[in-house]
């Protein structure tokens, strides 16, 4: 079983990037649950969720030692980094993260400058489909194919189909970033 949790402020996609991987551990075939908190201010205010997927049932969706993280801000670096289980992955919001606090070395950490990312593609609401893609890449759980097909069949059950060329585009920035 794999645990993620995707951690930053309201606004910055988060939530969203974990319900695209959630969809696309159930679009493969995966146990997958959804799990978000946030805070009371729509933008700004704290956002994070754990999703787990897997091919075993999942007894208790609940946080516990995540795998991977996603941090797209410096207070979710700080307060999900102790949380992290040995040998994990951070994946950073490098425009924004300041990793200094780090005092781990059981941990890699990758940078990614997403919103600079999203902005060259024209596509600046695109930072967290670029942070998904590059999860699902160090994950190792899905091809390339099968998460584009997940993410296009979320969005188009969303009536966002008019998103999926820019969607698309900004996922295969992430997915070859690494």
């Amino acid at each position: 079983m794999k645990e993620i949790v995707f951690a930053g402020a309201g606004g910055q996609g988060v939530l969203t990037s974990g319900l695209l991987i959630s969809q696309i551990a159930v679009f493969k075939g995966y146990h997958a649950t959804w799990i978000p908190q946030y805070g009371s201010a729509m933008r700004g205010g704290t956002a994070n969720c754990t999703v787990k997927f897997g091919e075993e049932y999942i007894y208790n969706p609940s946080q516990e030692e995540p795998d991977i993280l996603l941090a797209m801000n410096t207070p979710s670096f700080n307060k999900f980094l102790p949380l992290v289980k040995p040998g994990g992955t951070i994946i950073v919001n490098s425009d924004m993260v300041d990793t200094k606090e780090n005092k781990r070395d059981d941990i890699t950490i990758i940078e990614v400058p997403c919103v600079k990312l999203a902005k060259d593609a024209n596509h600046p609401k695109g930072a967290n489909i670029i942070m998904a893609a590059v999860i699902v890449k160090v994950s190792k759980d899905f091809t390339e194919e099968e998460a584009l097909n997940g993410m296009n069949d979320m969005f188009r059950k969303k009536g966002k189909e008019k998103f999926e060329a820019m969607n698309t585009k900004a996922f295969k920035i992430g997915y070859n970033f690494i």
